[in-house]
């Protein structure tokens, strides 16, 4: 399967989740599993992704996920679910 780790941390603002989830929408990206949480006005997201039926590249997905992130305002991260698992292994 193809999953990325998308991660989305910046001071909170309306319309961030709209914003994230309605670009993974129109790119055929599924949402499996989403944790968010909001501290001392500072939200933070990370997603799993399921990227099988998306028809661009991940690097591409990556660098207009990071686009987006500019344009509302927070850091937008998108890694290959392999890649995290090794970098964060313990």
């Amino acid at each position: 399967m193809n999953k990325t780790i998308i991660t989305v941390v910046g001071k909170d603002t309306v319309g961030i989740i709209a914003g994230v989830c309605s670009y993974l929408a129109e790119n055929q990206i599924n949402i499996e599993d989403i944790s968010q949480t909001i501290v001392n006005g500072y939200f933070n997201m990370m997603m799993v992704a399921d990227m099988n039926k998306c028809p661009k590249q991940h690097a591409q997905i990556a660098e207009e996920l990071e686009d987006l992130g500019q344009k509302i305002g927070v850091i937008i991260k998108a890694q290959r679910e392999e890649i995290f698992d090794n970098m964060h292994r313990v």
